[in-house]
């Protein structure tokens, strides 16, 4: 494998620093999308079991329907069955027949009584259950709208930024390839320690960026050297003298403004 050119501790210092500024950039892009894609994903989760609700709901009125038009045609059954049982009565030949024939008729009564409680009792649950599909549809029809509003936000941020976010990785790969291995591995071990994925900081106001630690003179005269690589003892990140910073975040926002367009 052709082993990577000789550089010098200041053009490693500077490629470390753009490869900063460049991961920094993808980490704002990020920013700028951040929970809306969880948001959509929670959403078209919310929006799938609401339809689903709905589907049950509508198959248990189809159930209820079905138990009422049972219900009637036990009733119009024991009509028929009471018209034949008080004729067969008009017939009878002792009163054993005729009280056998009365307690038919009263059967059938007390069923035709009882399906019409059951009626009752189901067109109540339908009624019941109408409300809850109205809620429902109600809370679907907001929900749907919602996440075509969030999926559009999703869809517009993507469409701005996805092409640079790659471009930038790709970027961020490049520059990697300019730090020998072992300094890579020690930027990427400490942007993964710190909350902001900060790496390599410049020195601001006598401290290291994001820190209030202050750097002591004779260390901050070392840092503007550029002799060698110095990290801050408080919080393990790579320094960079101010100057330095400022001249490549100059020359890699005219690349980022590239990028972006």
């Amino acid at each position: 494998m052709a082993k990577k050119a000789e550089v010098s501790v200041e053009e490693r210092l500077r490629a470390l620093y753009d490869l900063q500024l460049i991961d920094s950039r993808v980490d704002e892009i990020r920013n700028v999308r951040g929970e809306l894609p969880l948001e959509v994903r929670d959403l078209e989760d919310e929006v799938e079991g609401l339809n689903l609700r709905m589907d049950k709901l509508n198959d248990s009125l189809s159930i209820i329907d079905d138990e009422i038009k049972g219900k009637k045609n036990l009733i119009e059954e024991a009509k028929t069955l009471i018209k034949k049982y008080s004729e067969q009565q008009k017939n009878v030949r002792n009163n054993r027949e005729y009280n056998s024939l009365t307690k038919e008729v009263e059967f059938q009564e007390l069923e035709i009584q009882l399906a019409e409680k059951h009626i009752k009792e189901f067109k109540a649950q339908i009624e019941q259950k109408k409300v809850i599909i109205t809620e429902t549809k109600d809370r679907l029809k907001d929900r749907t709208a919602h996440l075509k509003h969030k999926k559009g936000e999703l869809n517009e941020i993507l469409k701005e930024t996805e092409k640079e976010e790659e471009a930038l990785i790709d970027k961020s790969l490049d520059f990697q390839k300019k730090i020998d291995d072992r300094l890579v591995k020690a930027y990427l071990r400490i942007r993964n320690n710190v909350k902001n994925g900060l790496a390599v900081v410049a020195i601001e106001r006598g401290a290291s960026g994001g820190s209030f630690f202050t750097i002591p003179p004779q260390v901050q005269v070392e840092i503007a050297s550029r002799k060698k690589v110095i990290t801050d003892e408080h919080s393990g990140r790579i320094l960079v003298d101010a100057a330095l910073a400022e001249e490549e975040k100059v020359k890699m926002n005219k690349l980022f403004a590239k990028l972006s367009k």
